[in-house]
């Protein structure tokens, strides 16, 4: 008896030449300027630090900003399940809060612009708050273990991806998009969100227009001077507080018209042209063509919030 060789549909195709796997997850602008996959170092994401005075004193970093904790390389492991890995390795960029409500932990990407017009960020990423071995603790309580929902749900406050712009004679802005899981009591909100006021600067703090205390939201202090858009989300967090699965982010601006474009997360893609972008009304010096990013990941619970980034790719239409 012979048998014939089985073939499956589409596993005979070999990849054209040049076809390169890692950017094949991207869907980038025609220039890419950065693909930061962190198997290999961080690649320029680092902790971002406060300003300090013109002695290095480092006393001098605001109260609000000293303590942001650097990005670092992670294997993804937890209690249960020993070493996760990534989407496509071992090791992603982890941010790790505080077990302090309202700590927040900061990775920046700084580059500066050769060009005005389309700007993309892209990301594959991953939230979990601390897993808990025991009772639910208060913070997870609005949420209750039903075999699929877990109180874990409750204890991830939220993370941003924001861009920190300066261009055309000290015009500066920053471009922001917030994912709010819970709000500060812990309940389930899943909201994107923008401010409409520029984040407080060490100019400002020096100029005595602001002293903001430790573990203040160092994007827009107050909660009212936040908004909404798109439609609320519910991302997946698959049941228990040790499984990671990864998201898609892509989200475009515009530096030419200094808007926001729009931002797509797995398979939702929301309109944000209508969403503003507000502008410090003084004028910065020294930050000619400054084009950073961030990306950061907020508590809202005496429980540590990861934020893990698999990989992230820049690209520009000039």
């Amino acid at each position: 008896m012979t048998t014939a060789p089985v073939r499956r549909e589409g596993a005979q195709h070999p990849s054209p030449p040049g076809y390169d796997v890692e950017l094949s997850k991207f869907n980038p602008l025609p220039r890419v300027l950065c693909h930061d996959t962190f198997d290999s170092p961080t690649h320029g994401w680092t902790e971002l630090l406060g300003n300090y005075d013109g002695t290095g004193d480092l006393d001098t970093v605001d109260d609000h900003m000293w303590d942001f904790r650097p990005p670092q390389l992670s294997s993804c492991s937890f209690f249960d399940v020993g070493t996760h890995g990534t989407l496509s390795g071992a090791y992603a960029l982890k941010l790790a809060t505080r077990p302090h409500k309202g700590h927040t932990a900061v990775a920046i990407r700084r580059l500066t612009m050769a060009g005005r017009g389309l700007v993309q960020i892209e990301t594959h990423f991953a939230f979990k708050p601390e897993a808990n071995v025991g009772p639910p603790r208060q913070s997870g309580r609005a949420v209750s273990w039903d075999g699929n929902n877990h109180p874990s749900e409750a204890e991830f406050g939220c993370f941003t991806v924001a861009t920190d712009i300066c261009s055309d004679g000290g015009i500066r802005y920053h471009n922001v998009a917030r994912y709010q899981n819970t709000n500060m009591d812990n309940e389930m909100t899943r909201q994107w969100m923008y401010p409409v006021v520029p984040e407080p600067t060490p100019r400002d703090h020096f100029e005595g227009k602001f002293s903001l205390p430790y573990a203040s939201d160092f994007t827009a202090p107050n909660p009212e001077d936040w908004r909404t858009f798109g439609e609320p989300t519910e991302l997946c967090v698959n049941e228990v507080p040790t499984k990671i699965n990864w998201h898609y982010l892509r989200w475009l601006i515009d530096t030419d018209a200094r808007k926001n474009v729009e931002l797509q997360v797995n398979d939702q893609v929301m309109d944000m042209r209508d969403v503003p972008v507000p502008v410090y009304p003084d004028r910065y010096r020294t930050l000619d063509n400054l084009l950073n990013f961030y990306f950061s990941v907020r508590t809202h619970a005496d429980v540590r919030n990861f934020l893990f980034l698999d990989s992230v790719l820049i690209s520009v239409d000039w």
